[in-house]
C-alpha cells in the first residue's frame, strides 16, 4: 500500500468487476486495511480477462494488489453469516463495507446494520432503480456511441469505447463519498447506506459538462464530428515522415504557438480578415471554421517531420502526442520511466514480472509505499478468522472442516 492517510480504516469488500474493486483499491493505497471475500474457487471476475499465457487473470490481480483475502461458501447459509459479521465486525476504524451485491440480498443494508448500528455502506450498481448495467450498457442508453466515431458513419451505427470511463470514475466517487460518510459517522456516531449507480455517475458527469443542457436547449442530439475536437481546435495530423500526431489547441497560448512553429500567422491573419474572426481569441471559432482552418494546418503538417517540429512544439507550448501503439508507449522512458515513483516492478502469483503502479497521487513530503502482490485466493482466511472474528483455533478448524472457509 501506498502513504499512511486512512491508516486505522478497515475496509470489507464484497465485490466483483471494476468499480468497487477499484474503490477498495484507492483506499488501500492510501493506508486503509482492505478485506475482500470471495466464493471459494473465485467469484464471476476471478478469471476475467486479459490472462496471462498460462490462464491467469491480470485483471485481478491488478485490481486486488496488497488486499487481504478470505474464501466462504457463500452458497450455504452459515458461509453468508461470516460474510455478515465479517462486514459488521467490530473495531473503531472498521465497519465500513463496499459491494455490488443487490440491494435487497443477503448483504442488505438493513441486515447488516443490525449487527453493527454504525455500519457505512456503500453500494456501487447499475441503475437506480436496480436494473443492472455495465459501462457498456450505460454508455449505450444514454448515446454516447452515437456521437462517437468517423462523420460518415450511418446515424444509426454505434462506435463503443475501449475505455470503461463510468466504471472508473464510479471507483473514484466510491472512495470519496464512502470517506465523506466516514468523517461524518466521528462527527455524529451514525452509520449511512450509499448507492452508488453506474447510470448516475455517468448521467451528473455529462450534465456537468453541459452535454444534458446542450441536447436540451438544441432540442437535438450532437452529431458526430470524427477526430476533430469538440467546441476548439483540435485533431489527427499526419506528417512528411509518414508519422500521425494529435495536436489540441485550446489556449490562446497553445494557438499562437502552433500558429508560428507551422509558420502560418500571415495565412491565417488573411483568413481572419476575410471571415471577421479572431481565432486567438474565441477557440469556438477555432471549431465553427475548422474546414477553413484544418487545409492550411494539414498541409504545413505535411511538409515537416516529427523531428522538425517536436522541438518547435516544446519550445511554444503547443500541445501534442505522436499516435502509437500501447506497446510503444511501454517501451519509451519518458512514459514508462524504471525510476518513477509510481512503479515498482513485482513478480506477481501469474509468474510474470512487469511495472505495477503504486498511488496515483504524489504527495511531496510523504513517502509513496511500493505496491505488493495480489494474494491467493483465500490466503488471509485464518488470520482473519482469528484477528477480526475472534475465533478461536478449534472454531476455525471446524470450518474448514465443513469445506464453509478455504
Amino acid at each position: 500500500m501506498a502513504y499512511d492517510l486512512l491508516k486505522g480504516l478497515r475496509v470489507v469488500e464484497g465485490a466483483s468487476f471494476i468499480a468497487a474493486p477499484s474503490c477498495g483499491l484507492h483506499l488501500l493505497q492510501m493506508g486503509a486495511e482492505v478485506i475482500r471475500f470471495d466464493p471459494i474457487g473465485g467469484g464471476p471476475d476471478f478469471g476475467r480477462w486479459p490472462l496471462s499465457p498460462a490462464g491467469d487473470s491480470l485483471y485481478w490481480e491488478g485490481l486486488n494488489k496488497g488486499k487481504k483475502s478470505i474464501a466462504l461458501d457463500l452458497g450455504r447459509p452459515e458461509g453468508r453469516e461470516l460474510a455478515q459479521r465479517l462486514a459488521a465486525a467490530p473495531g473503531e476504524g472498521g465497519g465500513l463495507f463496499l459491494t455490488n451485491y443487490p440491494v435487497d440480498g443477503f448483504l442488505a443494508h438493513d441486515r447488516l446494520a443490525a449487527l453493527r448500528a454504525d455500519l457505512i455502506s456503500l453500494r456501487v450498481m447499475g441503475w437506480a432503480d436496480g436494473r443492472t448495467a455495465v459501462d457498456y450498457t450505460v454508455n449505450a442508453a444514454l448515446g454516447v456511441p452515437l456521437m462517437t466515431g468517423p462523420a460518415d458513419l450511418p446515424a444509426d451505427q454505434p462506435v463503443n469505447h475501449v475505455l470503461p470511463a463510468w466504471d472508473l470514475m464510479t471507483g473514484a466517487y466510491a472512495a470519496f463519498a464512502l470517506l465523506a460518510a466516514e468523517r461524518r459517522r466521528r462527527d455524529t456516531g451514525l452509520g449511512q447506506e450509499i448507492r452508488l449507480p453506474l447510470a448516475d455517475v455517468a448521467l451528473a458527469s455529462l450534465g456537468h459538462i453541459g452535454q444534458i443542457a446542450e441536447v436540451l436547449v438544441a432540442g437535438a442530439d450532437r452529431p458526430r464530428y470524427g477526430n476533430d475536437l469538440f467546441g476548439a481546435f483540435g485533431r489527427d495530423f499526419r506528417l512528411a515522415d509518414g508519422e500521425r500526431i494529435m495536436v489540441a489547441a485550446i489556449t490562446r497560448r497553445q494557438w499562437s504557438g502552433l500558429l508560428e512553429a507551422l509558420g502560418l500567422k500571415e495565412a491565417v491573419a488573411a483568413l481572419e480578415r476575410d471571415l471577421g474572426a479572431r481565432f486567438g481569441a474565441d477557440e469556438g471559432e477555432r471549431f465553427r471554421h475548422r474546414d477553413r482552418l484544418l487545409p492550411l494546418v494539414e498541409a504545413a503538417m505535411a511538409a515537416r517531420t516529427r523531428g522538425e517540429l517536436a522541438p518547435l512544439f516544446e519550445k511554444l507550448g503547443v500541445c501534442w502526442a505522436p499516435y502509437r501503439t500501447t506497446l510503444q508507449a511501454l517501451n519509451d522512458p519518458a512514459i514508462l520511466d524504471p525510476a518513477s515513483p509510481l512503479f515498482t516492478t513485482l513478480a506477481h502469483r501469474s509468474g510474470h514480472a512487469y511495472p505495477t503502479p503504486g498511488a496515483a497521487a504524489s504527495m511531496p513530503g510523504l513517502q509513496r509505499h511500493a505496491p505488493t502482490t495480489a494474494p491467493r485466493l483465500g490466503e488471509h482466511t485464518d488470520e482473519i478468522l482469528g484477528g477480526v472474528l475472534g475465533l478461536p483455533d478449534g472454531e476455525i478448524g471446524r470450518l474448514h472442516d465443513a469445506g464453509l472457509v478455504a
